[in-house]
C-alpha cells in the first residue's frame, strides 16, 4: 500500500491562516479519496510560512470494483422512457434484467465499475481541491485563472512504496506536479528531490526548515525562557502570540533585548500591547517587581554576528513605537488629572448606534441603571453613579484610540490619576468582564453593579429597536452580553428580578424627555417599576407625588406591554440552558422549572434545576414522573370530554379503596413538608417530600379505576388527580421532562 506526500509551495502564507489551511487540506483530500473508494491508515498535515504539506500512510493501491443495481421503467412503459434509461446507464436492452416490483415488472440495470489506480484518483482529486480551496482571501497572478492565498510556485505530489517513489502526473495552470521542493529562502536556497515523507522531513530540516508548527513553537518557548532565566527574568506567557510567531518563521532563532530606561515607567500593559501588536515581541518581566524590562524577538535565520544587527534594528524600531506610547500616556495623564471632563464631553459626539444615541447618551442610561442596581448587589448608589460615569471615559483617550484593546485597563490608570478611590478606578477595567466563557467575572459590588448595567443597557437597547441575534449572526455580541449577565448573577449568588429591570430600562430607551424636570419624573417612575414591577401603581404613585401635572409621554408608560422584556427573558433562558450544559443539566430540566414563579430570578431557577437534576438520578424519580404524567393525561382527557375543570373538592370521605385513602393521607403529609421547604428554598427537602408520593401513586393506579360509573366517585378521583399534579407542579412541571 503506497504512501502519499503532497506539498503546495508558495509565497508567505499569513500566520493566522496556516493552521486552518492545513486542516482544510487534510479534510478535503481525504474526503475526496474516501468518496472515490480509497482507504488510508493515517493522515498528517503541516504548515510553514511557505508551504502546506499532507502525508497519507497506507493508502489503497486502487479503488475496489463496484456493482450498482439501478431500477428503470416498467416493462409496459413507453419506448422513449426505456431509451432514456439505456442512455443513462450505457447499456443495451438485452443487458437489462426484468424483476417483479410492487407496481409490476420493471427493468433493472446492473452497472459494474472497475476499480481505478490510486494515482489516477489522486490526480483527479488534488487539482479539484487546489482550485476550490477555501482561503479567507485569495489572489490571482499572471495570466492564469488559479487563485491561491499567495502565488503558488510548485506542487510536490508523489506516491511511494517499497519499489520507490512515483510522481502523480497532473498540471494546474502550467504548474506540473513533481518530486522536488526547496528549503529556507536565505539559509538553504535551491531545490532538491524527495522520495518519501521521512526523506522530505529530514531534508527540510537539513535545509533549515522545521516542518511542524508545534515543534517551532516549542523551540521558541524553550529558547526564550532559557535566555530570560539566564538573565534573572521571566517571559510573559502569551499562547496566541506564540502560535502566531511560529507561523512567521521556518527556522526560529530567539533573540533577547532590553527596553530603554526612558520607557520603563510606562504601564506594563502598554509596553506589552505595543510590543505584541506592532513588533510581535514577547514581553520579559522582572519576577521581583513585575515590571516589564525586556523583550524577546524571533528571527527567521541565523547570522554571522549571532543576531546582533537584527536585535539593534528591532530595538531602534521599538524605541520609536514606545516613544509614541509615552507621548500618548503623558497627554492622557494631563487630561485625567483635570477630571476627564474633556473626554466625557467628546463622547457626546461619538455615535453608539444611530437609533440609540451617542456614547454620552449610553453612559447616562448606564449611570441611572447602575444607581438602581447598586442597592440590590450591596453597593453604594452614589459610588456606583460616579464609577459608571467614568468607566468609559478612556474611550476618548489617545492611548485607547491607538490600542482599542486597552480600553478599561487605561481607564483604571486614568481614574487613579484623577484621584478616584481604587474601588471606583477598578470598575473601569472590570465592568467589561467577562469577555469570554472562561474569563473571570467581577465580584466587587461596585464592579458588579456597573457591569450588569452596561450589559443590560446594551441588551434592552437593541431589543427595543428590534436588532436581535438571528441564526449565526450576532454583530453586537448580544449573546456574549447575556452570558456575561448570567455568569455575574450566578457567580455572585445575586437575587435579582430581571424582568422588572428589563421593563424599566426598555422604557428608558423609548422615552426621551426634553426638560430636566421631566428626566427626574421619568426616573422616579422607572425606579418604581424596577423595584416593584407594577406599571400602573408606579405611575399613579409618582403622579400623586408630582401634584397631578405630568408630561405627555406618561401615556406611553401606561400603555406599555411587557412583550419585549418577556422576549428578552426568554433569550436569557436559552443562554442559561447553553451555560448549564457544561454542568450536565439537561435542557428539559431547565424547561421544567422556568414556568414556576420568579422565573426571572436566575439564581433561583438554577437552584431549582440542580435540585431537580439530582432528584431525577434517584430510584423514585422515574416512577413518580410517570405517575405524574399519567395523572395529568387522564385529567386532561376527562376535562376535554366533559367540558369542565376538575380542580377543586377532592374529599377523603368519598374514597372507596384503601389505596385511594392512603393517597389522600400521603398528599396531606407531603403538602405539609413541601410548603415549608419551598418557603425556605430548601428544594432538596421539597424533592424528598415529593418522592414519598411515588409508592402511594403507584398503588392508586394499580388498584383504582379513575373513570368509574359512579359519577360522584369519578369526580372526586379526578379532583384527586389534580391534587397530584398541583403539589408536584409547585416544584417543577414534570410534564416538560423528556422520556
Amino acid at each position: 500500500m503506497p504512501d502519499l506526500l503532497l506539498e503546495l509551495f508558495s509565497e508567505e502564507i499569513p500566520a493566522r491562516m496556516q493552521a486552518k489551511a492545513a486542516d482544510d487540506l487534510k479534510k478535503l483530500v481525504t474526503d475526496g479519496l474516501v468518496e472515490a473508494g480509497l482507504t488510508y491508515a493515517s493522515a498528517g498535515a503541516f504548515a510553514t510560512p511557505r508551504r502546506l504539506a499532507l502525508t497519507l500512510e497506507g493508502l489503497s493501491a486502487e479503488s475496489p470494483d463496484q456493482t450498482e443495481e439501478r431500477k428503470g421503467p416498467r416493462v409496459e412503459a413507453p419506448e422513449k422512457a426505456l431509451e432514456g434509461f439505456l442512455r443513462s446507464t450505457g447499456l443495451t436492452k438485452d443487458q437489462l434484467q426484468v424483476q417483479d416490483d410492487k407496481k409490476g415488472q420493471v427493468y433493472v440495470a446492473t452497472i459494474r465499475t472497475a476499480g481505478r489506480p490510486a494515482a489516477e484518483i489522486v490526480a483527479e482529486i488534488v487539482p479539484q481541491v487546489i482550485r476550490s480551496f477555501p482561503w479567507p482571501k485569495s489572489m490571482r497572478w499572471g495570466a492564469g485563472s488559479l487563485r491561491w492565498v499567495r502565488p503558488l510556485h510548485s506542487i510536490l505530489c508523489i506516491l511511494s512504496d517499497e519499489a520507490g517513489a512515483t510522481v502523480v502526473p497532473f498540471d494546474i495552470d502550467g504548474i506540473a506536479a513533481c518530486d522536488r521542493t526547496e528549503g529556507h529562502r536565505f539559509m538553504a536556497p535551491g531545490r532538491f528531490s524527495v522520495t518519501s515523507f521521512d526523506d522530505y522531513a529530514a531534508k527540510l530540516k537539513r535545509a533549515s526548515v522545521v516542518l511542524s508548527a508545534e515543534d517551532r513553537a516549542e523551540t521558541i518557548w524553550h529558547d526564550a525562557t532559557n535566555r530570560a532565566f539566564a538573565a534573572g527574568l521571566e517571559v510573559v506567557e502569551d499562547k496566541g502570540l506564540l502560535a502566531e510567531v511560529a507561523g512567521l518563521v521556518e527556522w526560529p532563532v530567539v533573540l533577547m533585548g532590553q527596553i530603554g530606561e526612558d520607557f520603563l515607567d510606562l504601564p506594563g500593559e502598554v509596553l506589552q500591547t505595543s510590543m505584541k501588536e506592532h513588533q510581535k515581541f514577547f514581553s520579559v518581566k522582572n519576577p521581583d517587581s513585575g515590571r516589564i524590562e525586556g523583550f524577546v524577538t524571533v528571527a527567521n535565520r541565523e547570522t554571522a554576528d549571532g543576531g546582533e544587527t537584527i536585535l539593534k534594528g528591532n530595538a531602534k524600531v521599538l524605541a520609536a513605537r514606545l516613544a509614541d506610547a509615552k507621548f500618548f500616556w503623558e497627554n492622557d495623564l494631563a487630561v485625567a488629572k483635570a477630571g476627564m471632563g474633556k473626554w466625557l464631553d467628546a463622547l457626546g459626539q461619538v455615535t453608539f448606534h444611530a437609533k440609540l444615541g451617542s456614547q454620552a447618551d449610553r453612559i447616562e442610561r448606564i449611570v441611572a441603571l447602575a444607581r438602581e442596581i447598586a442597592p440590590m448587589v450591596g453597593a453604594d448608589a452614589g459610588a456606583a453613579e460616579t464609577a459608571a460615569r467614568l468607566a468609559k471615559a478612556d474611550l476618548s483617550s489617545e492611548m485607547v484610540f491607538e490600542f482599542p484593546e486597552l480600553q478599561g485597563v487605561m481607564g483604571r490608570y486614568y481614574s487613579e490619576a484623577a484621584g478616584q478611590p481604587s474601588e471606583i478606578a477598578a470598575v473601569a477595567e472590570e465592568h467589561y468582564r467577562p469577555l469570554g466563557p472562561t474569563d473571570a467575572v467581577p465580584e466587587a459590588p461596585l464592579s458588579v453593579a456597573v457591569a450588569l448595567a452596561d450589559k443590560i443597557d446594551m441588551l434592552t437597547g437593541f431589543w427595543s429597536i428590534d436588532e436581535k441575534p438571528t441564526g449565526s449572526k450576532d454583530p453586537f455580541a448580544l449573546r456574549r452580553a447575556a452570558l456575561g449577565v448570567i455568569r455575574i448573577v450566578l457567580r455572585n449568588g445575586l437575587r435579582l428580578h430581571l424582568d422588572r429591570i428589563f421593563d424599566a430600562q426598555i422604557l428608558r430607551h423609548e422615552i426621551a424627555p426634553l426638560h430636566d424636570d421631566e428626566v427626574s419624573f421619568r426616573d422616579a417612575i422607572l425606579r418604581e417599576i424596577a423595584h416593584h414591577g407594577v406599571f400602573g401603581g408606579a405611575v399613579r404613585a409618582v403622579i400623586e407625588q408630582a401634584g397631578g401635572t405630568v408630561p405627555d409621554w406618561v401615556e406611553k408608560i401606561t400603555e406599555h406591554s411587557p412583550d419585549t422584556s418577556d422576549d428578552l427573558l426568554a433569550f436569557f433562558h436559552d443562554r442559561l440552558k447553553v451555560h448549564l450544559r457544561e454542568e450536565g443539566i439537561r435542557y428539559d430540566v431547565i424547561d421544567a422549572v422556568i414556568g414556576l414563579p420568579n422565573r426571572d430570578d436566575l439564581t433561583l431557577v438554577v437552584a431549582r434545576a440542580r435540585a431537580l437534576q439530582d432528584f431525577l438520578a434517584t430510584p423514585d424519580a422515574e416512577n413518580l414522573v410517570l405517575g405524574f404524567k399519567r395523572a395529568a393525561n387522564i385529567l386532561a382527557q376527562a376535562e376535554a370530554a366533559d367540558g369542565v375543570e376538575y380542580r377543586f373538592g377532592a374529599d377523603a370521605k368519598f374514597a372507596e379503596h384503601p389505596a385511594e385513602d392512603a393517597l389522600f393521607r400521603a398528599l396531606d403529609t407531603a403538602r405539609a413538608e413541601v410548603d415549608p421547604a419551598l418557603a425556605t428554598e430548601d428544594f432538596a427537602a421539597a424533592m424528598r417530600a415529593m418522592a414519598t408520593l411515588r409508592a402511594p401513586i403507584d398503588a392508586f393506579f394499580d388498584a383504582v379505576q379513575v373513570n368509574t360509573d359512579k359519577q360522584v366517585v369519578r369526580r372526586n378521583r379526578l379532583n384527586l388527580l389534580h391534587d397530584i399534579t398541583e403539589i408536584c407542579g409547585r416544584i417543577a412541571d414534570l410534564g416538560k421532562l423528556e422520556g
